[in-house]
């Protein structure tokens, strides 16, 4: 069964979070993930309130950028978040906007070494390990966390170039795909990942992939459906994106899951006028439709 869930835009002001999550909370919806955007909202900020203002549901953050981010410090809130509130939390890391982590003189020489780095030094120590590193990048000497999680969760990866999507398979517990991605593309990933996964030797686990999409409904849809894929430069790009009602978006998720995506995540677009009503479509007309 493909899990669907929703992303709450970060577009959208931190105060209207807390509707949104009950909304959720109340309709039944399986996962609302969030972005960590610069320069709109962190990630944990977000993920902490929704998950405290819920009781079910499951909160995913894709992605942090690591450029950004002290290993130890990630690892600190995401073991934080995972024993507080175990189960329901998934963080996803990743190289972030490029542009965005030069305005903030963080950008790294070289994406794919950080992103490594970061991935096995967080993994190890959300693991409960003592982990001494000399990296490029990751310098950690004799740190452990005191809290680790009682089991070790899952940190999954968020990427784009083939490179990348291929390390995700090799150094993540699962993937996370942009909006950008059709479902060629979804299938291509999965040929990456599992490249990556073998020579790795981690084939013995589950490797699930989180693909958003873009999904426009009510009035207008198709306009700002349109708008949001010509303002991300992808307007050209076949099989992109869906506009319409229920059976629409749901033909949309089931061609994803078809190309490999274990979960999709529904993204409105950044100018939706009712999140608290795309809840409402989400579970209570597609969710029907793709069980």
């Amino acid at each position: 069964m493909t899990t669907l869930g929703m992303v709450f835009r970060p577009q959208l002001p931190p105060e209207r979070l807390r509707d949104v999550v009950r909304e959720a909370e109340a309709a039944g919806l399986a996962e609302l993930w969030l972005w960590e955007d610069c320069f709109l909202e962190s990630g944990i900020a977000t993920a902490a309130a929704a998950l405290a203002w819920s009781e079910r549901l499951r909160v995913g953050v894709g992605l942090l950028p690591v450029p950004l981010r002290n290993v130890a410090v990630t690892t600190m809130e995401a073991a934080t978040l995972h024993r507080l509130f175990p189960g329901r939390v998934m963080l996803g890391v990743g190289h972030g906007v490029q542009d965005w982590m030069g305005q903030v003189g963080a950008r790294a020489e070289s994406p794919l070494t950080l992103l490594r780095e970061h991935l096995d030094a967080m993994r190890a120590l959300l693991a409960g390990e003592r982990v001494t590193t000399e990296g490029r990048y990751v310098r950690l000497d004799d740190v452990a966390l005191d809290w680790p999680p009682a089991t070790a969760p899952a940190v999954y990866a968020g990427a784009r170039g083939p490179r990348s999507v291929r390390l995700t398979g090799e150094a993540a517990d699962g993937t996370i795909l942009d909006a950008s991605t059709p479902p060629d593309g979804v299938r291509g990933a999965r040929r990456l990942i599992d490249e990556g996964r073998e020579a790795a030797g981690r084939t013995d686990r589950p490797h699930p992939v989180v693909v958003y999409l873009h999904a426009a409904t009510g009035p207008g849809a198709r306009a700002r459906l349109d708008a949001e894929l010509r303002r991300e430069g992808n307007a050209e790009m076949p099989g992109l994106g869906v506009a319409g009602g229920a059976e629409d978006v749901a033909k949309a998720v089931l061609r994803l899951a078809e190309a490999g995506a274990d979960t999709v995540v529904l993204q409105p677009t950044a100018d939706e006028p009712d999140p608290e009503g795309y809840v409402r479509f989400v579970t209570d007309q597609v969710v029907p439709l793709v069980r």
